[in-house]
C-alpha cells in the first residue's frame, strides 16, 4: 500500500465565532474544525495515523490505549476502512471478561482484536522485553506495525506539520489539547515566523513538555517553532470532567451550536477562556483553537 486510501477534508475549515469573553479583551476566536476531516477518523487522529498507515503498507497494526481511548477507536476504524488487521492492547486486565464499554465495543465492531494487560506491564510497554511479551500475549503477527499510545511517533509529528502550515498567516496563536504531545510538536513546526503554539495538557503530571521536546528531536533532529505548555487545566486528570467543566461545555454548545467533546476539546476551550481573562493574549490576537474531535458516542 503506497498511499492511504482514506478520503479526508484537508485543509479543514477555519471559522471565526463571536464570543464576548474573548472580544472584550480584543481577541478574535477562530475554530480550526479538524473534527470535520473524516467521519470515522476525526481530527488529529487522521493527521497522526495517515503516515503510520502509509508506512505499514498493509501490515497488521498493533497499538495501545485505555478503555476510552480515541486513538484505539480511530485505529480500529482505519483498519476497517483499509482492510487491515488491528490489535489493541488495553490498559487494565481487570476489564477482561467485563461487558465492553461503548468505545471498546466500537473497536470490536470495526474488527479490532483486544488484549487486556495489567497496569504495571502497560506502564513498562516501552521496554523492549516487556513490549515483546505484550505483543506475543496479544497474538500479534511477526510482521505487525506497532503504533505507540496516542499515535505519537515521529511519523505522526511530521504528519501534523500540515496543521500548522494551514494556519500560516491566518492566526497569531494556535492552541490544541494535548494527551501525548505529538500534535503540538507537529503544529508548532508547521507555523510560520511570528506565530506560536499553545498546548493544553489534559492529564496531570507536568511531563508533556519534555515529551514534546523528545518528539521534535525524533522527528526533526531538534526543536522547531515557538510553543508552550499549559498544565493548569486538566480538570483533575485524564477522563475527569468536573461539574464546572461540564457546565462550561454546555454553555459553549448553546452559544455556538458546536458539540463539544469533553475529554480534550472542553478543556482546551475552557483554558483559552481563562487565559484570555488573565490577559495572556494581547489585543488584536487571532486565536485559533484546534477542534480535534467530537463527543462519543455520536448521535
Amino acid at each position: 500500500m503506497s498511499e492511504v486510501q482514506v478520503p479526508g477534508r484537508v485543509p479543514s475549515p477555519l471559522v471565526e465565532v463571536a464570543d464576548g469573553r474573548f472580544a472584550r479583551h480584543g481577541v478574535r476566536l477562530l475554530l480550526k474544525r479538524d473534527d470535520l476531516i473524516h467521519p470515522a477518523l476525526v481530527g488529529n487522529k487522521w493527521r497522526k495515523l495517515a503516515p503510520s498507515l502509509r508506512a505499514a503498507a498493509g501490515r497488521p497494526l498493533v497499538t495501545f490505549g485505555g478503555a476510552w481511548s480515541n486513538h484505539l477507536r480511530a485505529t480500529a476504524a482505519a483498519g476497517r476502512l483499509l482492510g487491515s488487521r488491528t490489535v489493541g492492547i488495553v490498559r487494565g486486565d481487570e476489564l477482561a471478561g467485563r461487558e465492553l464499554n461503548a468505545s471498546l465495543a466500537r473497536c470490536v465492531a470495526d474488527g479490532m482484536r483486544l488484549c487486556f494487560v495489567d497496569r504495571a506491564s502497560y506502564r513498562r510497554k516501552a521496554e523492549p522485553a516487556v513490549l515483546e511479551r505484550l505483543l506475543r500475549e496479544a497474538g500479534a503477527p511477526p510482521d505487525a506495525f506497532v503504533v505507540p499510545e496516542g499515535g505519537s511517533n515521529a511519523l505522526a509529528v511530521r504528519g501534523c506539520v500540515a496543521l500548522g502550515e494551514e494556519l500560516r498567516g491566518r492566526a497569531d496563536v494556535a492552541a490544541v489539547a494535548c494527551g501525548t504531545g505529538g500534535t503540538l510538536a507537529g503544529l508548532a513546526a508547521g507555523l510560520g515566523p511570528g506565530q506560536r503554539a499553545v498546548g493544553v495538557a489534559v492529564l496531570k503530571g507536568g511531563l508533556l513538555a519534555e515529551e514534546v521536546r523528545r518528539l521534535q528531536e525524533e522527528a526533526f533532529g531538534g526543536p522547531r517553532g515557538r510553543w508552550e505548555m499549559e498544565n493548569r487545566f486538566h480538570g483533575g486528570g485524564f477522563a475527569r470532567v468536573p461539574a464546572g467543566l461540564e457546565a462550561f461545555a454546555r454553555d459553549f454548545e448553546d452559544r455556538h451550536g458546536l458539540a463539544v467533546e469533553r475529554l480534550y476539546v472542553a478543556k482546551l476551550l475552557s483554558a483559552l477562556t481563562a487565559l484570555a481573562e488573565e490577559g495572556a493574549f494581547p489585543p488584536g490576537t487571532r486565536l485559533a483553537a484546534v477542534i480535534t474531535g467530537r463527543p462519543f458516542p455520536e448521535e
